[in-house]
């Protein structure tokens, strides 16, 4: 990669950085919302479903614009807004106010990733492009070595508790926002009037083509098997496994520091051996972590950190590979709308599944949780279908992954 590409991914990393630990904080953050409003894990879970629902709708409108907006300008917008919201959830005092501010994040949250993405897609080739995304997916492993751990702590060891993890991230995004302004060059190119549509007719366009079609679903099911499992990753350590609040931020920090070496690598390996093919192997690996998460008992704790770091690197190699497959199946002039959709889908989808999973989890008089193993049986199910449907895919002009 020339300079100019370095430099635009580290910001586009930076960006994807606040966006992942702004949702991801909220679930470590379970056992202590919980108590402090005491709520179980169905309010919980709307907490979490909150944010994902509205950036699928946001996401959805926003499929018929943004490919006739410079991408700079909409990164722009969606960062200033995503930011405002931030700090709305550091300032809300009660469970409803916190609901509220997580739909005002959720609008400008879940369609800032998609911009990402087509950003990355106009910006990056298709044959270097797996690894672009790793660099990319680099921003959950930051986010999990210093942003949860250093969230975490804040929300334990500071008078603000909750609060302080989103004060903290909003104030971090300024000048990222500045980055932004000086360094992101205008992105236009995708820009053509003649091929502009009107919402039903790029609606008619995605679903009419059945390469595009299998893409959508290769990244809502997968977004099944992975969201219907995290948000109750932390409570049910803290309730079943034996692990203590601030010992929460060790599963994040190592998780995390693996990722940050392993993702990368997974998405060069899928540049040379082949997308699908990585796919395919990180999918079957993921199967046995999140068995032993889901099923886990009183155990030592480094038996659990094990398991835990195994899910990080397995679970998150198969992200990289399935977005590069997915933003090489669709027209680079109908990528952002694209992108845009599936995002969509993929916020509303982790915001049922997340949801739903709030009603097979439930709290006992103990304390304890019970139901995260069939929660987890259902995780695999889905999780194993998406080797017969991304097999089915091609890029956009005809190529087999």
């Amino acid at each position: 990669m020339n300079k100019q590409e370095k430099i635009i991914l580290y910001i586009l990393t930076a960006i994807n950085f606040t966006n992942i630990m702004d949702f991801m904080i909220m679930m470590p953050l379970g056992p202590q919302l919980m108590r402090v409003f005491d709520i179980g894990p169905k309010e919980f879970g709307l907490i979490v479903s909150s944010y994902t629902f509205s950036a699928g709708i946001s996401g959805f409108i926003a499929a018929f614009v943004i490919d006739r907006i410079d991408r700079k300008k909409t990164l722009s917008i969606l960062y200033v807004g995503f930011i405002v919201g931030t700090l709305l959830c550091g300032i809300a005092w009660d469970y409803r106010l916190l609901i509220a501010a997580r739909v005002f994040t959720g609008i400008f949250g879940g369609v800032l990733g998609a911009t990402v993405l087509a950003i990355v897609s106009d910006v990056i080739p298709l044959e270097r492009r797996g690894q672009a995304m790793g660099t990319i997916m680099t921003a959950f492993s930051v986010a999990s070595i210093f942003g949860v751990p250093f969230g975490l702590f804040i929300a334990t060891n500071s008078e603000l508790g909750w609060h302080a993890p989103f004060l903290f991230l909003g104030i971090c995004g300024i000048p990222i926002g500045f980055l932004i302004h000086k360094y992101i060059p205008t992105l236009n190119a995708h820009i053509q009037p003649e091929r502009h549509k009107k919402p039903l007719e790029i609606l008619k366009a995605i679903v009419a083509n059945n390469n595009q079609i299998m893409a959508l679903l290769l990244m809502v099911i997968l977004m099944i098997g992975h969201f219907s499992i995290i948000p109750f990753l932390s409570p049910y350590m803290v309730a079943n496994v034996g692990f203590k609040e601030y010992e929460l931020p060790y599963i994040y920090f190592i998780g995390g520091l693996l990722t940050i070496f392993t993702s990368p690598y997974v998405g060069k390996l899928a540049d040379q051996k082949g997308k699908l093919k990585i796919f395919i192997i990180f999918v079957v690996l993921s199967v046995f972590p999140v068995y032993g998460i889901t099923h886990m008992p009183r155990i030592e704790m480094v038996w659990v950190l094990t398991v835990t770091a195994a899910f990080f690197v397995f679970s998150g190699g198969r992200f990289g590979p399935a977005q590069a497959m997915v933003t090489g199946a669709v027209d680079p002039s109908l990528r952002g709308s694209f992108m845009s959709i599936s995002s969509a889908l993929q916020q509303i989808t982790a915001g049922l599944a997340s949801y739903a999973a709030g009603f097979i989890v439930v709290k006992q008089s103990d304390g304890t949780l019970v139901g995260y193993d069939t929660v987890g049986i259902i995780a695999i199910c889905f999780t194993l279908t998406t080797i017969f449907i991304a097999s089915k895919l091609t890029s956009f002009d005809g190529k087999k992954y």
